[in-house]
């Protein structure tokens, strides 16, 4: 009958076994921290572009270069609330060049763009069903996703398109920079 009390080779595992998991565990923890370090997680009330610069098409904008533009463009916040209360922001996003002339945008995966002096829209007719919002009578036009609302009472088109994830607040905050920028005068359907 064997012995039980001599075991001490048959229940250890070989060095070599021993060496070769430590290693390998080691180099899973090491792979796990570079991942998180190059993927790691932004919060997600800040919402701000990723580096890489926005491209966004053109679109025809007779009135871009002129000093209402300008002066609408000077005016835009740096960061643009996404809600009504402003607890949720995007960032302003460096545009790709060619950039369209007298555009601004803001927010990652859905922007949000300004565009200022714009064709009046072809939505805009005696009975359209304009918004009042702080002051800026606005001209709203669905879109695959988003929206763009067309300040119709000023002496320039201004287009603001909002992707349908967001709130009020872009709206509600532009309204104001045009009302304090710009003067009213009647809308006009050419």
């Amino acid at each position: 009958m064997p012995d039980d009390t001599d075991r001490s080779e048959d229940s250890t595992p070989p060095r070599a076994l021993l060496v070769v998991a430590a290693a390998l565990a080691l180099t899973l923890a090491a792979a796990a921290a570079v991942i998180g370090l190059v993927y790691g997680s932004e919060p997600e009330d800040e919402r701000a572009g990723d580096g890489s610069a926005l491209a966004v098409p053109g679109v025809p904008a007779p009135d871009a270069d002129t000093q209402a533009c300008g002066s609408v463009l000077d005016a835009t916040p740096d960061r643009l609330p996404i809600d009504g209360d402003g607890d949720d922001t995007a960032d302003r996003r460096e545009l790709a060049e060619p950039a369209p002339p007298a555009t601004t945008a803001w927010g990652l995966d859905d922007p949000i763009v300004l565009r200022c002096g714009v064709e009046q829209p072809g939505e805009l007719a005696p009975d359209s069903p304009l918004r009042a919002v702080n002051g800026v009578e606005w001209l709203p036009v669905e879109g695959a996703g988003s929206h763009t609302w067309y300040a119709v009472d000023r002496g320039v088109y201004i287009a603001l398109t909002v992707p349908d994830s967001a709130g009020t607040g872009p709206l509600q905050v532009m309204s104001e920079t045009i009302d304090g920028t710009l003067d009213a005068r009647p809308v006009e359907v050419e």
